[in-house]
């Protein structure tokens, strides 16, 4: 908390209402559109620029962990909890596609090259066609995987069993596992220049991993009270935002990762109740987050630079 400056101004530039129940997940549409999903099974379309009521997507009969928008092709695939994948044409808002993976939670999907993969509670990795057809289906973790990145050839896969695997995206092999975090990986993101990885979970910290020294750690911080649920980088990789379960979010400089700012209920009108995700969108620059208290805070953020 030492390190926080006086120098950026903070305000709140909207508060979206909409879903019933606690929002999980963001994605972004367009530089300026954005899609959030959650418990109560709706996937509502959102534009900044229009900050009015959202558009309801697609209403699934229980709760979604992950979304992924496949800018190129325009569909949207939409992870349901105990029952699969909807491949949805995004354009004509209906349902062209699913695919059924049993009672599995799905906490990621990722489109890398002309592949889905998909991230499994049970462990599992599912790698598709983008008609749904599996290509591979294999168990790398004891426990719930959590999160799916990608940078150039590089790919980044975080697990609640502590550990961060590097697969190749052509044999699915794991190259390389890195192990510093104390429990559950909830994220790992590459910073736009593909120098680092930093990586949040259930410990409160943010690991950084060095890509040009073989992933050394180059930085561990204890940045939050309680579980880190998602870590974003601002576009121009100048600045990168947390969201926590202790409700806050916290802003830092993504060079010296040095705390520059906390975002309470308290001092900024922020979440009641668990930060779960965080977009940084083209937008003006805006900072949008979501949280289990059903709402969608979009931030306002100027820095001194």
């Amino acid at each position: 908390m030492h390190n926080e400056l006086t120098n950026i101004s903070v305000k709140k530039h909207n508060s979206y209402l909409g879903h019933a129940d606690s929002i999980y997940t963001l994605e972004r549409v367009s530089d300026n559109e954005f899609l959030s999903a959650g418990a109560d099974g709706m996937v509502i379309l959102w534009n900044l620029e229009n900050p009015g009521e959202g558009k309801l997507i697609i209403k699934a009969p229980s709760s979604i962990y992950s979304l992924k928008y496949d800018e190129e092709e325009q569909f949207l695939y939409v992870g349901q909890n105990g029952q699969g994948i909807h491949k949805i044409d995004f354009n004509k808002k209906k349902e062209v596609g699913l695919i059924n993976f049993g009672q599995h939670q799905l906490f990621d999907i990722e489109v890398i090259d002309d592949k889905l993969w998909v991230a499994l509670a049970a462990g599992e990795l599912v790698v598709l066609s983008k008609d749904l057809q599996v290509l591979s289906r294999k168990k790398y973790s004891s426990d719930r995987i959590r999160n799916i990145q990608v940078f150039d050839n590089q790919i980044a896969v975080s697990s609640s069993d502590r550990k961060i695997r590097k697969i190749n995206p052509e044999t699915f092999e794991v190259t390389q596992e890195l192990t510093s975090h104390k429990n559950s990986v909830f994220a790992s993101k590459y910073h736009p220049s593909g120098k680092y990885l930093a990586s949040v979970g259930r410990d409160a910290h943010i690991k950084v991993w060095d890509v040009n020294t073989n992933y050394t750690l180059r930085e561990s911080i204890a940045a939050h009270l309680h579980t880190i649920n998602d870590l974003v980088f601002r576009p121009d990789g100048r600045y990168f935002a947390t969201g926590s379960m202790d409700k806050s979010i916290k802003l830092w400089d993504a060079h010296n990762f040095k705390l520059l700012k906390v975002l309470d209920k308290q001092r900024h009108e922020g979440h009641g109740n668990s930060v779960n995700a965080l977009l940084w969108m083209r937008y003006n620059n805006l900072l949008v987050s979501c949280s289990d208290d059903r709402s969608i805070s979009v931030w306002e953020i100027h820095f001194d630079e």
